[in-house]
């Protein structure tokens, strides 16, 4: 490693990060949280290190948090299928942390240690890990440092890196340069990517596209949505369905209106929103905006009367939802940046969403192909919504593409089993 950078994080950088950890966790608990659930991980490491099985090898998954598992989660269900291997799951967030406490295919679960040479050296020393893999950007320098100087394999996958990335700044691309070099293999989303990593002067060898797990989670996943009956047939038969998916109210300012206009020339639509927060504040917000008789709860849907909007007061089944949307309306466009547009258009159909969608791929993709529409006014909601929702051939032609898309993009983890299973080799 280069010394300098070694000693520039070790004595400037990270005493700077754990102290804003820690002022930070005064004010979000989230941060407490995570610094709370850390006091006890070398005892329950320790505990639960009976778990590994000592003659297999073991392979440790790393992610930032809950989305970045999820992407983790076809590799590792692929990996257990076919081969005798242990797995350690680490989180850096509690969100990721608590919600996979569960999750039936790892052997063993953790946070990550704060990136301290002596909590990483004893976690090695524990695990004892075959390989790691770092699941899109979530890699600390010291635990990179640590795991190469044991040899241990380095994975990074679902890798992206933006032309423009922060990570390409004078100071800060030579720290880069510096700990990519210690990666085994970087697996890119794209071939894009590639190019952008290949700006570390990270030798051809070491890096390679395979594709994004995102869209294999998402199809195993709708065909588990495909078989679960949220709705009776009396209350989704003979309508067109819109489905507005993660709104915030920046995106419910604009589609709101539009949905209004929209019942009052249409009256076979039902729609379904389903808010980001659905908190019992925001959810009695939304519901005030119409008439009393035009919306129900979805906890409620055994008493559905023809009411024309449903909110969607639970969490975790969005994706279900959107089986049921001849279109779909993907929020966060119109605050900080979209959310997953491949969970409504892995069912074929359209996808419609705001301006701010430039930091996902994806959505520019459909862009280009034309399956993913942008709209920046209540105007322009309300037509779209109202020229898709009524002519079939131009919905069925979008939705088709959309589709189309999703399956040309699924068998990323095959390719990065492959690569893996290298290391079981040896």
């Amino acid at each position: 490693m280069n010394s300098f950078w070694y000693y520039f994080y070790n004595i400037i950088v990270l005493p700077l990060l754990k102290s804003a950890l820690y002022i930070l966790s005064i004010f979000n608990p989230k941060v407490k949280d995570g610094i709370k659930g850390r006091k006890n991980l070398f005892d329950n490491l320790n505990k639960n290190i009976s778990k590994l099985d000592e003659n297999n090898k073991t392979f440790w998954f790393h992610s930032s948090s809950m989305g970045e598992f999820e992407q983790a989660k076809p590799i590792i269900q692929k990996l257990k299928k076919d081969k005798n291997i242990n797995i350690v799951v680490t989180f850096f967030s509690p969100s990721g942390y608590n919600h996979s406490l569960k999750y039936p295919f790892a052997d063993l679960i953790s946070y990550l240690p704060f990136d301290n040479k002596k909590d990483i050296n004893k976690f090695v020393n524990i695990i004892k890990p075959s390989a790691v893999v770092f699941m899109r950007y979530d890699y600390w320098p010291n635990t990179v440092w640590i795991l190469s100087k044991n040899n241990i394999p380095i994975f990074v996958v679902d890798a992206t890196m933006a032309p423009n990335s922060k990570r390409k700044s004078f100071v800060v691309k030579n720290f880069h340069k510096n700990l990519f070099k210690h990666f085994q293999k970087i697996l890119t989303v794209s071939a894009e990517d590639k190019m952008s990593f290949m700006d570390f002067d990270i030798t051809e060898n070491k890096l390679l596209t395979v594709g994004d797990t995102r869209f294999d989670r998402v199809y195993q996943k709708s065909l588990t949505a495909k078989t679960k009956n949220l709705f009776r047939d009396e209350i989704i038969k003979g309508k067109k369905i819109l489905v507005l998916g993660s709104t915030w109210e920046a995106d419910e300012e604009i589609i709101l209106p539009a949905i209004k206009k929209l019942l009052k020339y249409m009256s076979n639509v039902l729609i379904i929103i389903a808010p980001h927060e659905p908190t019992p504040k925001r959810l009695e917000e939304l519901e005030y905006s119409f008439s009393e008789k035009s919306t129900i709860r979805f906890s409620y849907k055994n008493d559905y009367n023809n009411e024309k909007i449903i909110f969607i007061d639970s969490i975790g089944i969005l994706l279900t939802l959107y089986f049921y949307a001849d279109i779909a309306y993907v929020g966060g466009s119109f605050k900080q940046g979209i959310h997953n547009v491949i969970e409504p258009a892995v069912y074929g159909i359209p996808v419609i969403f705001g301006p701010k969608n430039k930091n996902s791929q994806e959505a520019q993709a459909m862009i280009e192909k034309g399956c993913g529409i942008v709209i920046r006014n209540k105007k322009e909601a309300y037509k779209v919504f109202r020229k898709l929702l009524t002519d079939n051939k131009k919905r069925k032609e979008l939705g088709n593409i959309s589709g189309s898309y999703v399956n040309q993009n699924i068998g990323a983890t095959n390719k990065i089993v492959s690569e893996l299973e290298y290391i079981l080799g040896k």
